[in-house]
Formats: structure tokens, C-alpha cells, sequence
């Protein structure tokens, strides 16, 4: 049986907290106990601040560029400095919006970068490395409870031709983000050709249902789901040789 178990009572997470110590708390005080296979789903938005990426916007010095396109955007010049910075390359500006690829090769609105739940006048980065911020955060879980779990970061997107927003994994630690069905046959014998799902995001927009926006829960523990392997969230960018719209 599937669960999707909310953990609350998570306080708020500052520079340099321990995640491992703060969720195991919290996990002891809701009678929740970790078990070897549960997979933790933990919001992007509490491991950057875990990790200090929060950036104080009067500390940022907008360059030329970030001011061209801050005139075009109506954005804050700061906020599109550090857009800038956290880019390889700006895909699209529309309505307000820049559409980038971001240094580990996400492509999503404003790198990222959000305001929300975070102290007036600071945004939040996404951390540097999603995947190893999930290896350490799986590390420090086993040396702290003992358990072997899954770990992924989430953050919630836009999708292109669909409108809202849903939770999609970035980091993975402990499991294969992908499992493949190509080559195997359906119910009907038919050979499936491009059948190629990713539970690692599966989880991470069922663990959003939970979450919400405004909540304060920003973890979340799936049970029962099954899961196999190792690997990474860079395993489900897609190459640009293979990307028909880029």
C-alpha cells in the first residue's frame, strides 16, 4: 500500500542546520517511525536555506545587462542579476518572465530564484548541486536513524502547453529516477518502444499534494512505493541532440 505521510511541525530552517536532525525530531514527535525503503521528500526551498543560499537583494549590484533586461521584463534589476548568475543561458523572456538553463542544466523560470518563505528582502537559490545536497542529506540520515532510504529534492515547475505548477524531483540519492519499459512487452503483447517513466518526479508531485504552498510542511515521507538502483536528477535532463523544441 502507497502512503503519502506529511511530516509537520518542521521549524523554521536557518544557515547551517542539520535537515538529518531537524527531520528525525520531527519524525520522533509525529509517532512516524523511518524504515528501511521509505523514500523522503524533502522542498528544495528548506535545503537552500539549510545550505545559506539565501541572497539579501541590497547586496546585489545589477550590472548593464541585468538592467537592459530588467527594463524589458519589469523585474527587479537585483532579481535578474542573479538570474543572470545562476544561468548558462537565457532560453526565453515573455511576460515578465526569463526562461533560463541554469548551471546544472534545469531550464525554468528565473533559475529558480524565489521569494517565497523567505525573509523580506532575501530570495532563495536553488542549491548548487541538487543531487549531491540529496546524497548528504541520505548520509546523514542513516548515520542519524539508521535507515536506508531514498532521498529527493523537489521544486515546483511550470510545464510547457499545461497550465499550473507541479512538484518535479531535482536532486536523487539512492534510487534510479528512471525505470524503463522499452523493450518489454504490455498486457497485450504489444513491445512497448517508448515507454520510459520517472518515479523519482512521480514521487515528488505526489509528495506535493501534501505539501502545498502555504502549509509549512516541507517534507514529506512516501512508503510503499517501489523503487530500485542508484543514480541522479541529472539522469532526467534531456540531451540537447534529443530535445525537439530547444
Amino acid at each position: 500500500m502507497l502512503q503519502i505521510l506529511p511530516i509537520s511541525g518542521i521549524p523554521e530552517v536557518k544557515p547551517n542546520d542539520s535537515l538529518a536532525v531537524i527531520l528525525t525530531r520531527a519524525l520522533d514527535r509525529a509517532a512516524i517511525p523511518l524504515l528501511d525503503g521509505d523514500l523522503l521528500v524533502v522542498a528544495q526551498k528548506v535545503v537552500s536555506k539549510a545550505e545559506g543560499r539565501l541572497v539579501r537583494l541590497d547586496t546585489v549590484e545589477p550590472s548593464e545587462l541585468a538592467l537592459k533586461w530588467s527594463e524589458q521584463s519589469g523585474q527587479d534589476p537585483r532579481l535578474v542579476e542573479l538570474v543572470l548568475r545562476e544561468s548558462r543561458r537565457v532560453v526565453r523572456m515573455d511576460q515578465g518572465v526569463l526562461i533560463v538553463e541554469t548551471r546544472q542544466g534545469w531550464i525554468c523560470a528565473n533559475a529558480g530564484i524565489d521569494a517565497s518563505n523567505t525573509p523580506p528582502g532575501t530570495v532563495a537559490l536553488l542549491p548548487e548541486d541538487c543531487d549531491k545536497s540529496a546524497r548528504q542529506l541520505r548520509e546523514a540520515l542513516l548515520s542519524e536513524a539508521g535507515r536506508r532510504l531514498a532521498v529527493v529534492i523537489s521544486d515546483s515547475h511550470g510545464r510547457p502547453w499545461r497550465v499550473g505548477q507541479i512538484n518535479v524531483a531535482l536532486g536523487v540519492a539512492g534510487m534510479n529516477p528512471l525505470k524503463d519499459y522499452r523493450g518489454k512487452r504490455d498486457a497485450t503483447g504489444k513491445v512497448l518502444r517508448a515507454t520510459l517513466l520517472s518515479p523519482a518526479d512521480e514521487a515528488a508531485a505526489a509528495a506535493g499534494l501534501a505539501m502545498g504552498k502555504a502549509r509549512g510542511i516541507p517534507a514529506v515521507l512516501v512508503r510503499g512505493l517501489s523503487f530500485e538502483g542508484e543514480g541522479d536528477g541529472r539522469q532526467m535532463l534531456r540531451r540537447a541532440d534529443e530535445d525537439l523544441f530547444r
